[in-house]
């Protein structure tokens, strides 16, 4: 192993002594705590709704809710929620040394360019899905990620921000990123529509590429169909660098077979919507692109335009108004703070996957509406709920989790673990190898989470683990200043502090002491298997 130094040559075995002291000692205690007085207008209604709505879900399934999360679990959960990281060893001193106003902490992460940054994460991750990293720095350079990150520190309407990616007409260069959506998909309809379906409308339609969904009897092969024809007359275009998605006028007409042979036109038909009426030419008539048939548009970032566009169309007669789009979002942002969906998975929200909560689903995509798909005001009412500061210990009479009566567990994301280690090691976020953790654990919001083999490897003896711990020397970072410490009990506080936003109990301080004064000769070393097996543990790599 790279962490090892010529002096250590027991670390391989050691790490795995230090990493089974820690599972086993690893415990939680719960003791309840009030909840914050801190109301906003809006938000505050929110979070009343969610509290009465759980309480009757509660009472449906028959179960009590966890008790509320000590101060040192919210801290930790609400930085990772918010803002993509664990806080750094200051702001967790500061905040347990103040009045511990919750929601005061809320309202400073949702202001904060940290929480910008991690939704982008996430939102370019539910919207273009993971890939290379070859195609992030093509999205930065194409400016999607600037937009995306400017669309979310503006607080701008959701529903907005979706129509102005689906269109891909930019009214001026601030919006010119909104284009790579689309042209990311390199022309490739169905691949177009086999995203849309889910990202924005919380439904997967790529079962009905052949027939009518087999079990959701509501999808049918029109509405796949009819989806990729909204977009099939695009084309991906480059002037000079000048990044567009022109729309051809004519076009975009075919049949589309089921498996039993018979043949359907493909209309522009999207489920839940009424059929965009289209005029389609004589079976062996042909069409001509003439210049009559489109308009100029204002921006000078946009070509001509059809007269008849369907993309345009598709924006204002399915998206807008479509009673799938605010409960898509309000979904998708509970299962982001709240570990699954009240439609799990938030992807599948069909006739046959039904909302575990319904009236509060039901509400909520009201309150998105009425308010204007406001991101941060749903943020802030779920997180000032009951139901999101629950203790994460489960109870023996949980046996749902589709109840939520306590708080879900959930695996970091690639970019939340990155950053927290760096925040943990060095005492302040960076992008230090975000691309390798993002690469080795790619989900987010996964159905279920099962760690692989693989995950172990790049942890146990992964090059990007032992360089970020090997090159955290500085003096202000941790090992140094837990080097400096008068005592093996402040190294072991100062460890927990930094890494687990906790004090260590008895037990861990035992454990803890006794393994670093049995190697005192070699401190560094001894030090760096410590806190590498805390990096590894459940308890850093899970949201909880």
């Amino acid at each position: 192993m790279s962490c090892q130094s010529e002096q250590s040559k027991k670390g391989a075995s050691e790490r795995w002594i230090v990493v089974c002291i820690l599972i086993f000692l690893s415990t939680a205690v719960v003791f309840a705590q009030e909840p914050s007085d801190t109301e906003i207008a809006g938000s505050q209604g929110v979070t009343q709704a969610v509290n009465r709505l759980m309480q009757q879900g509660f009472s449906r399934y028959g179960v009590a809710a966890s008790p509320q999360c000590e101060d040192d679990r919210f801290i930790r959960r609400i930085y990772l929620d918010l803002a993509g990281r664990i806080p750094t060893l200051q702001e967790t001193q500061q905040w347990m040394n103040s009045s511990r106003n919750r929601g005061q902490l809320i309202d400073q992460l949702l202001q904060s360019e940290d929480f910008v940054l991690h939704f982008a994460d996430l939102f370019d991750a539910i919207l273009m899905g993971r890939s290379s990293e070859k195609k992030y720095q093509e999205r930065r350079a194409n400016h999607w990620r600037s937009y995306l990150e400017q669309t979310i520190r503006d607080n701008r309407s959701w529903a907005d921000v979706i129509e102005e990616i689906l269109l891909a007409r930019p009214e001026n260069a601030d919006a010119k990123g909104a284009v790579w959506f689309l042209y990311e998909r390199n022309n490739d309809f169905q691949k177009i529509a086999e995203s849309i379906a889910p990202s924005i409308f919380g439904v997967r339609i790529e079962c009905a590429q052949c027939h009518d969904h087999m079990m959701a009897d509501e999808i049918k092969q029109a509405h796949y169909w009819g989806l990729v024809a909204f977009f099939n007359r695009g084309k991906n275009l480059n002037a000079g660098g000048q990044l567009s998605v022109e729309e051809s006028a004519i076009g975009g007409f075919s049949d589309f077979a089921d498996l039993s042979g018979s043949s359907t036109p493909n209309y522009l038909a999207f489920l839940d919507a009424e059929t965009v009426p289209e005029e389609r030419p004589a079976a062996d008539g042909e069409q001509s692109d003439s210049e009559e048939l489109y308009i100029s548009h204002p921006s000078p970032l946009v070509n001509r335009v059809p007269k008849f566009s369907r993309r345009e169309r598709f924006v204002k007669d399915v998206v807008r108004n479509h009673p799938r789009l605010a409960k898509a979002f309000a979904n998708r942002v509970w299962a982001i703070l709240m570990g699954r969906g009240l439609v799990h998975p938030y992807d599948e929200m069909d006739s046959v996957h039904q909302p575990s909560h319904p009236e509060l689903l039901d509400w909520l995509a009201i309150d998105v509406r009425e308010s204007n798909y406001d991101l941060r005001r749903l943020i802030r009412g779920i997180v000032l709920s009951d139901a999101y500061q629950q203790s994460s210990v489960r109870m023996e009479q949980h046996k749902d989790p589709a109840s939520f009566a306590w708080y879900l567990e959930r695996p970091l994301t690639g970019e939340q673990f990155a950053r927290s280690a760096v925040v943990a090691l060095r005492g302040k976020a960076d992008t230090t190898e975000i691309a390798a953790f993002r690469q080795q654990f790619p989900l987010v919001l996964p159905s279920d989470f099962v760690s692989t083999v693989k995950d172990a490897l790049f942890l146990s003896n992964g090059e990007s683990v032992d360089r970020l711990i090997n090159s955290s020397n500085k003096e202000h970072h941790l090992i140094p200043r837990l080097l400096a410490e008068d005592s093996i009990e402040n190294q072991v506080q100062m460890l927990f502090q930094s890494l687990y936003c906790r004090d260590a109990d008895d037990d861990e301080n035992e454990a803890i002491a006794r393994y670093l004064s049995d190697h005192d000769g070699t401190p560094v070393e001894a030090i760096k298997q410590v806190v590498w097996s805390m990096l590894s543990s459940a308890e850093f790599r899970l949201n909880h």
